[in-house]
């Protein structure tokens, strides 16, 4: 897949969960009351605010997150599906994906969701071990998790599901285990992230305090290692540092992202990247989902930022996001796309030092991370971009 210049995701990002996760940073929220009325008709004024900033656009993805937006109406995905279609030519294989947590009320709602449109479901599991989900946060037992996979598998062409690894005290061999049950599970793409601590979440503050410690670099090395070899032996790829999938997929969305093409994001704490004359801007929507409510009430769009952005900052973004992928960097999308040439970004002499020790690869038309370079993603792009 290669970014085209006419093409077009969309993002709609439903802010509200039941409960929030200690390791999420996210811009998630939880509410006693949701006004659903509301929050349909805002998302709608404002995707109709970005329709007319991106006409002429080919839409090929859409993808609901949050949040946890299988605890949305599933009206409201099907009204955002059916206004989309009015505002933009849908690509005829149009990819729709909607995250859902695998909680049994969440997954009675399935049907619906497909009914609307949906047609790639992403369920949130993150661990088959009970003791694992409650550290975690999670609210919903391994037992429930691998009954929504299965009526996800009954009910879309498509699904996928997200597991975290690098955990306290987490072995190889229980990873591997564990690894082994996802795989006679999945339907041909998994999101398998490690553990991180994000600043401003639960789990960061208390790491700080000392109430749990995650496995050493070289541990958590170890464990990335074993993720990529029993998925490989399985059939699915590493397409990109934490996605894994078997030929064909791929997440559609987020490969636009990664490669650098154009999106647009409605709802609370959205991000869009929009090229219209000539020009690449940066939008982002406010947060709080009162405050971007009420001003899309008085505007149109709940904007927070709106921002053209330097052919550097739009290409080291590009970079930053493709070094991730196992196919690296296309140098001519690259320059198509930043509007400079990838030399006149990075720095050549780490990058020929970074070819020397093995971690880069580099041919005329691509730049890639390698099989040992793909561990030190965030250092080889701290050199590159120095």
């Amino acid at each position: 897949m290669t970014v085209q210049e006419n093409h077009l995701s969309l993002y709609v990002h439903w802010p509200f969960c039941e409960a929030k996760c200690p390791y999420c940073d996210f811009n998630s929220h939880v509410r006693e009351r949701v006004d659903t009325g509301a929050y349909r008709k805002a998302l709608l004024a404002e995707l109709d605010f970005f329709a007319e900033l991106t006409k002429g656009k080919r839409l090929t993805s859409i993808f609901f997150g949050g949040g946890t937006p299988s605890l949305m109406p599933p009206e409201i995905v099907a009204a955002v599906i059916e206004k989309a279609k009015e505002f933009w030519d849908l690509s005829s294989n149009i990819e729709i994906t909607l995250e859902a947590n695998p909680g049994s009320s969440e997954a009675k709602k399935f049907a619906a969701f497909r009914t609307a449109g949906v047609n790639r479901l992403s369920l949130g599991v993150q661990s088959f071990d009970d003791q694992a989900l409650k550290f975690l946060g999670r609210i919903h037992n391994a037992q429930e998790a691998e009954a929504a996979i299965e009526i996800a598998r009954d009910t879309f062409p498509r699904f996928s599901f997200d597991l975290i690894y690098a955990l306290p005290g987490q072995t190889n061999q229980a990873w591997r285990e564990e690894l082994g049950t996802a795989l006679t599970l999945a339907q041909g793409h998994l999101s398998l992230y490690q553990l991180t601590l994000e600043r401003d979440t639960a789990f960061y503050r208390q790491h700080r305090r000392g109430k749990f410690f995650l496995p050493r670099e070289e541990e958590a090395a170890d464990l990335f290692t074993l993720t990529r070899e029993v998925c490989e032996q399985a059939g699915l790829k590493a397409y990109e540092t934490s996605n894994f999938a078997v030929p064909g997929e791929e997440s559609r969305h987020n490969l636009n992202y990664w490669q650098g093409g154009c999106y647009v994001g409605i709802g609370p704490g959205a991000h869009s990247r929009i090229f219209a004359d000539g020009a690449w801007r940066a939008v982002s929507t406010l947060k709080i989902p009162e405050q971007w409510l009420e001003k899309v009430e008085q505007n149109g769009a709940g904007l927070a930022e709106d921002v053209l952005l330097t052919a550097r900052q739009r290409g080291e973004e590009i970079v930053m996001t493709a070094l991730r992928l196992k196919d690296g960097l296309d140098k001519k999308n690259f320059a198509r796309n930043s509007g400079i040439p990838l030399k006149n970004l990075i720095n050549q002499d780490a990058l020929d030092a970074l070819k020397e020790q093995n971690l880069v690869v580099e041919s005329e038309t691509r730049l890639a991370a390698t099989r040992d370079g793909a561990l030190l993603v965030n250092a080889i792009l701290g050199e590159l971009l120095a």
